[in-house]
């Protein structure tokens, strides 16, 4: 299962095994696999903004990169506290 190998590896791999989990290449990268991207990093205790950091080093190859952008900046400010990073120490806490 997905969720029982994605717990068991590094932080590089785990956000890796994500995006080719939600988005499968650059190229199919869009507004909609973008959100499912940073929806599981969350899940899975990854920082969304670290991801999306990731992400932004591949813009070249994502079509539509601004649209995509756009919709990962709008994701993060929604998701996390006012587009903040979070930390896994305060997530424990609450």
């Amino acid at each position: 299962m997905f969720s029982d190998f994605i717990n068991e590896v590094s932080i590089q791999a785990k956000m890796e095994n994500i995006w080719g989990y939600t988005c499968k290449s650059w190229q199919n990268c869009n507004q909609e696999t973008i959100q499912s991207f940073l929806s599981q990093c969350l899940e899975y205790n990854l920082d969304p903004q670290f991801c999306m950091s990731w992400v932004e080093q591949h813009q070249a190859e994502i079509p539509n990169w601004q649209a995509v952008s756009e919709t990962s900046l709008d994701w993060v400010n929604e998701h996390t506290s006012m587009g903040s990073a979070i930390s896994i120490a305060e997530q424990e806490f609450s």
